[in-house]
């Protein structure tokens, strides 16, 4: 049996899958010696750095970096790679002068003090983010997927050997953001060299002009959706360092980190298999996202909910006895992320061209997070139940973003509900049969209290 590749594009994806596979398992393999090495509140601090970065960085080049795929001719694409960087300069620039005159305040509202210097190194890392991007767009267009991945593994390479050496000097918080833009600017370096040539030599001012009008939708538009979409998922990071310790940032963050990695593994493979079907037929699409669905739900609620059950009792074993507390934000946040991995994997918002119900939903996700979070400090003022909160929010959202995409092909409101929950009951009344006796009071109790949300998810709609 042949199991090459016989298409150039699987041969692509394959090729950028293994450089992804590469650059995540070496972080992942370390991380039990970096849990010795660094505090909760060192993770902690790093989380809340990375979430300030991530935010501005996703829109330091005015999403002109989408377009460079576009022209037919390379001259032009090559003028929109140079206008991405120009763009990204002024943006770390005046994100610099804002650190400067507002640097106190912003340590205030943040309040946490250890941030205070880091702050200055923002827009260092924001801008290497965007010529990094850049660049990656060019390369994709000229389908340099060696180059793509054998980067990432070089980034993700010197990012992990700097973070274990000077772990081991004992410099905390320090260690990891140094580590991260140190594997920035090798990885941007390197990817420098390797695609800038003589031909980014004749530049010309009008036609930087001209393609930025042209492309002007991307900033207008494109980028409000890619802010509101990436502040989404790090808004938790900021009011968690807000409400609560900065130790109880980092374990979330670290936890948050180590369950996610299936999701990275094979949510964007799926996805960008999916995304073929762009220009089929509802009807087709509906065929082949049930049965790809409906087998992934299959093979992925067993070892699911297992790990609910299983996780908690050997993460400390392997990461030591400092991440303790953590063992109990487990099971609500690996069901959270059950759902936006079977949901996210299929997302309909870019085959049937929806980008506006894009934006929403992720708007009203982050509003949730914020009013959630907010609410159950004030009533509460525990981090648990905080991230109870945030998990149910999560669930809830992407219940409903399963069923808003089965109701474009045609189906009912409960199609995703029904298919969702058949398997898993299907699924989690053998285990609870099986691990009633072995099971700790955590995982009853939010196996249930998932059960209950989606009943009374279901009843509502039904309602």
């Amino acid at each position: 049996m042949n199991f090459k590749p016989r298409s150039e594009f699987s041969k692509n994806v394959l090729t950028l899958m293994t450089g992804t596979s590469i650059a995540q398992a070496i972080p992942l393999a370390i991380s039990p010696i970096l849990t010795r090495v660094y505090t909760p509140e060192d993770f902690g601090i790093f989380a809340l750095y990375m979430s300030i970065v991530s935010m501005i960085a996703v829109v330091v080049t005015g999403r002109y970096e989408q377009a460079i795929v576009i022209p037919k001719n390379d001259r032009y694409a090559m003028h929109l790679v140079i206008l991405s960087m120009i763009i990204s300069f002024f943006i770390s620039v005046l994100c610099l002068v804002v650190i400067v005159c507002f640097k106190d305040g912003i340590v205030q509202l943040l309040n946490n003090q250890d941030i205070s210097d880091w702050l200055y190194f923002i827009p260092l890392s924001v801008f290497l983010t965007g010529i990094y991007q850049s660049l990656n767009y060019w390369n994709n267009r000229k389908k340099n997927y060696k180059i793509l991945a054998g980067n990432r593994v070089v980034q993700s390479s010197t990012t992990s050997a700097m973070n274990l050496l000077l772990g081991m000097t004992k410099v905390g918080s320090n260690g990891l953001v140094i580590g991260s833009i140190s594997g920035q600017i090798i990885a941007t370096f390197v990817l420098l060299k390797m695609t800038l040539n003589e031909k980014f030599k004749n530049i010309e001012q009008v036609k930087l002009i001209a393609l930025g009008k042209k492309y002007i939708d991307f900033p207008r538009k494109s980028a409000i959706g890619a802010f509101f979409n990436t502040f989404s998922y790090q808004i938790e990071y900021i009011l968690f360092t807000i409400f609560y310790t900065v130790g109880n940032v980092g374990m979330y963050y670290f936890i948050n980190k180590i369950i996610s990695i299936p999701k990275l593994f094979l949510s964007n493979a799926i996805w960008q298999s999916f995304l073929s079907h762009t220009h089929e037929s509802k009807k087709y699409i509906f065929k082949s996202m049930l049965a790809k669905q409906e087998a992934l739900i299959k093979f992925s609620m067993l070892p699911v909910l297992s790990s609910i059950a299983i996780l908690p009792n050997i993460f400390v074993f392997v990461f030591g006895n400092n991440w303790m507390e953590v063992t109990a934000y487990i099971p609500p946040l690996i069901v959270a992320m059950h759902l936006n991995f079977i949901v996210a994997s299929f997302s309909l918002f870019v085959v049937i061209n929806r980008p506006d119900m894009e934006m929403k939903f992720n708007v009203f996700l982050a509003l949730f997070k914020v009013v959630g979070i907010s609410l159950s400090y004030l009533l509460f003022e525990n981090i648990l139940i905080s991230i109870y909160v945030l998990a149910c929010i999560q669930i809830i959202m992407f219940i409903w973003l399963g069923s808003w995409n089965y109701k474009q092909l045609g189906q009912r409101s409960l199609f995703f509900v029904s298919l969702y929950m058949k398997h898993f009951i299907y699924i989690s009344v053998p285990l609870l049969l099986i691990f009633w006796v072995a099971l700790n009071q955590i995982f009853l109790i939010t196996l249930l209290s998932y059960f209950i949300v989606n009943i009374s998810f279901f009843l509502w709609i039904k309602r």
